[in-house]
């Protein structure tokens, strides 16, 4: 672990915001976390499945991304990893995630995890946070990385450098 560090991006449309999961979706690998903030309608759902999607079409395939609000947990199948993707909105205790068999997927999967903050103390210190919130317009989304892993910060300014030269 390292200092912490932050990047904040715009995005002023849901193809934008689709496009930076698609590059953040790109260099992800077992035992990466991402950890997704922010109020209902924020662009949490549409954020992952165009991660999952564009992974998917990676390697040829397409399948239906429904959000799992009431599944908990929807795994993807990437060949060389699995991909976990959760809403743990209505999860009541922090414990329930063991049940869900989420703190194994955090050391061997690829993990995407809406409504992160239902994690408490369980939280994996050295995942990436993104917090989503809605901007100006209906189609604008700020989001927010942040991470204390250092092994992020490389990875997440290559965000930044897509943006400056038009993605």
């Amino acid at each position: 672990m390292s200092d912490p560090f932050q990047l904040s991006l715009t995005a002023l449309s849901p193809d934008a915001t689709a496009q930076f999961a698609a590059r953040l979706g790109e260099g992800l690998g077992a035992g990466d976390v991402v950890l997704m903030h922010g109020p209902v309608g924020a662009g949490k759902s549409l954020f992952a499945r165009a991660l999952i999607q564009s992974r998917l079409a990676a390697l040829g395939r397409w399948e239906d991304v429904p959000s799992p609000s009431f599944t908990l947990v929807q795994t993807y199948d990437l060949d060389d990893v699995t991909l976990w993707h959760a809403d743990l909105y209505r999860l009541g205790d922090p414990q329930d995630y063991v049940e869900l068999g989420l703190d194994e997927a955090f050391e061997d999967a690829i993990c995407v995890i809406e409504w992160a903050d239902r994690l408490g103390p369980l939280t994996p210190p050295g995942a990436l946070h993104l917090t989503l919130t809605p901007g100006e317009s209906a189609d604008t989304r700020h989001l927010l990385f942040h991470s204390r892993n250092a092994d992020w910060r490389a990875r997440i300014a290559a965000l930044a450098e897509g943006e400056r030269h038009g993605g």
